[in-house]
């Protein structure tokens, strides 16, 4: 160990992004990452999505796949390697992990969410899913060779989170963190301004509402770990990659 305590072996990075742009009502309606979720507010509101697993499953967006093609092809990763997914809400990721026949170990806080996840994938044999939050989580001295969190990061607590994170890792171990930004398209009208008021009354002050971003300004702005606290030493240099995708969403299902 170092001196600061920290070990001298850094653990690998790649941070997929899935980029929305929902044209289907002209505007895009997934939240942002947020890094800065006050921590006395963290533990409240990441709960609040096992209120509504079910809506949860219907309406949070998937991810494609060439984004897990490319995951296995930057990480080298073979079949059987172990996967911990962290937080992962439905499944929605999970699937996709598996059936890279790689043997995943699913940490999902909300048990509703978890019951919803293994009726998802009650006939897929690779996958374990365990209810705690990652903080609480009892390991029982497991080691992964790849740490994935889609769309879950920035619920867990960075004082305890980045370090787990590592240590959960083999040697040479990687952590992937995907997730989707929100993006606008040049001439659009301005969905997010016509609704501003609704976001306001049922998330008051929440810094992702407002105008999102052009693509463009995004792949120029956000840079390794993202809208999450940086790890410090802890990894490597981070691997970027980006999935421009479309979600239609006609008016029933933008509400």
């Amino acid at each position: 160990m170092r001196p600061d305590g920290i070990d001298k072996h850094t653990r690998n990075a790649v941070r997929v992004v899935a980029g929305l742009d929902h044209d289907g009502v002209h505007r895009t309606t997934c939240k942002r990452q947020d890094g800065a979720v006050a921590a006395e507010d963290r533990r409240h509101v990441r709960s609040t999505f096992n209120e509504v697993a079910e809506i949860y499953d219907r309406a949070r967006p998937t991810y494609p796949d060439e984004l897990f093609d490319d995951l296995a092809a930057i990480t080298g990763l073979h079949a059987h390697a172990s996967v911990l997914e962290v937080g992962c809400g439905t499944g929605q990721a999970t699937r996709s992990l598996a059936a890279r026949a790689w043997r995943v170990t699913a940490v999902e806080l909300g048990a509703r969410m978890a019951a919803l996840a293994r009726q998802r994938l009650t006939d897929t044999v690779n996958v374990e899913i365990e209810t705690s939050s990652f903080e609480e989580w009892d390991d029982r001295g497991r080691r992964f060779d790849l740490l994935v969190a889609a769309a879950s990061w920035h619920w867990i607590d960075p004082t305890i989170g980045w370090r787990r994170a590592h240590d959960v890792l083999l040697p040479n171990g990687w952590m992937a963190l995907i997730g989707n930004v929100v993006v606008r398209r040049e001439g659009e009208p301005e969905m997010y301004a016509e609704t501003a008021d609704l976001h306001e009354l049922l998330a008051p002050g929440n810094p992702s509402w407002g105008h999102p971003p052009t693509e463009d300004e995004v792949r120029a702005t956000t840079h390794g770990w993202g809208e999450v606290e940086d790890p410090g030493h802890l990894f490597g240099p981070t691997v970027v990659r980006w999935y421009p995708s479309v979600q239609w969403f006609d008016g029933a299902g933008f509400a």
